[in-house]
């Protein structure tokens, strides 16, 4: 397979990308939706090795111009695999936190990274997916008597967005190596708590590790096992359903049967909702893309606290610069990117969240979802 970088330059050019698309199913990377396609704007398609030519023979013929982003999608997905099976010397070396680990591995590390700072961490159930596996996220906590704000943050909504749970557990670590050494970080866990989850689409994730690096979504069977899976993302009840989603159960945004249909997006809603008064800072972790989005997906229509939104936004995107020269964009998840409903964000901020935010870690497009493991560590250091 290969991933095709286009621009279109004419809206007959877009329409004629919306009808190649479409009727040849391919894979949209950016945007995720034909519709989306845009004249003057980015279009990264996957294509299957068997329509390669086709496809090129096509653009061709339209004098659509393209460049190969990635000419072959199989060699980066084995590239992303950890070479050799890390059973033993995970133990002796400690957690490997430069490479990606399978669900398994994750489960094991909740539990040890529980056992060994258990002053600070706690492990929590926070529901069950589709087939049934638990849910955990990560409590950390400096004792106290006195009542503190939450930060919660999510990772791995998306199954093959492997980088977000690395982070997630990169994010845990440098916050427990450091926390004795740095002052900064005992300042911040005095007046907050942080909830981390580090897989939430654990079902999709297994999926992408055992049978289709590139799948998306959740695992529950609709039409009688005639497909597979709902875009956790489009499945929260924020506009559910309105724009940026498909109701055709094969494709990759398709939104549920209805608001909180899946039981991954019902435990997050709970558990948040339960807590909503307590929460300073909703983040959930995606890629690829390297955005700051802010609410709203399904409204141009900016929210009531948007300066401070985009205030505190901007200081991020400074500061991710900073480490590495990684460039972010910041700004509303419609204006800068293409609209959606029912995301996470923008439920977390409509119940009354203040700052709620999505994250698009590396890259641009270069190796999309599959992003080497050599970037994991440069990745979670600027994130961090």
């Amino acid at each position: 397979d290969q991933v095709l970088h286009i621009v279109p330059e004419t809206s007959q050019q877009v329409q004629q990308l919306q009808l190649l698309c479409s009727t040849l199913l391919l894979d949209l990377w950016k945007p995720l939706l034909p519709e989306d396609i845009r004249a003057e704007e980015d279009l990264h398609v996957r294509v299957p090795a068997r329509l390669v030519q086709e496809v090129k023979e096509t653009l061709d013929q339209h004098l659509i111009s393209y460049r190969v982003l990635i000419p072959n999608v199989q060699e980066l997905v084995d590239h992303s695999m950890p070479r050799e099976k890390s059973g033993h010397r995970q133990v002796r070396e400690g957690y490997v936190y430069t490479q990606y680990h399978p669900m398994e591995e994750i489960y094991q590390w909740m539990t040890q990274i529980q056992k060994s700072n258990s002053e600070l961490v706690t492990q929590h159930i926070l529901g069950k997916t589709f087939e049934n596996r638990t849910i955990y996220y990560l409590k950390i906590s400096q004792p106290s008597n006195k009542p503190k704000k939450i930060i919660w943050m999510d990772c791995g909504i998306h199954a093959r967005e492997w980088i977000s749970p690395a982070f997630c557990q990169w994010f845990v670590k440098e916050i427990l190596q450091n926390y004795n050494s740095d002052p900064k970080i005992r300042r911040f866990l005095q007046n907050l708590d942080l909830y981390v989850l580090p897989v939430l689409n654990i079902d999709g994730y297994i999926h992408s590790w055992k049978e289709d690096r590139l799948w998306r979504k959740n695992r529950s069977p609709y039409m009688n096992g005639a497909c597979y899976g709902t875009d956790l993302n489009r499945n929260f009840n924020s506009s559910w359903g309105s724009i940026g989603v498909s109701f055709n159960c094969s494709s990759d945004v398709f939104c549920g049967s209805g608001p909180e249909s899946e039981p991954e997006t019902r435990a997050v809603a709970q558990f948040i909702g339960s807590k909503k008064n307590d929460i300073a800072c909703y983040l959930t972790i995606h890629s690829y893309g390297q955005l700051i989005l802010t609410p709203y997906g399904s409204t141009t229509k900016p929210p009531s606290n948007n300066e401070e939104l985009m205030q505190v936004g901007n200081k991020a995107a400074v500061a991710l610069k900073g480490k590495h020269g990684t460039s972010y964009k910041v700004g509303s998840t419609s204006s800068i990117l293409y609209s959606n409903s029912g995301s996470s964000r923008d439920w977390a901020h409509m119940i009354g969240i203040p700052l709620s935010y999505t994250f698009e870690l590396r890259d641009t497009g270069t190796h999309g979802f599959l992003l080497p493991p050599d970037q994991i560590q440069p990745t979670c250091e600027e994130t961090m």
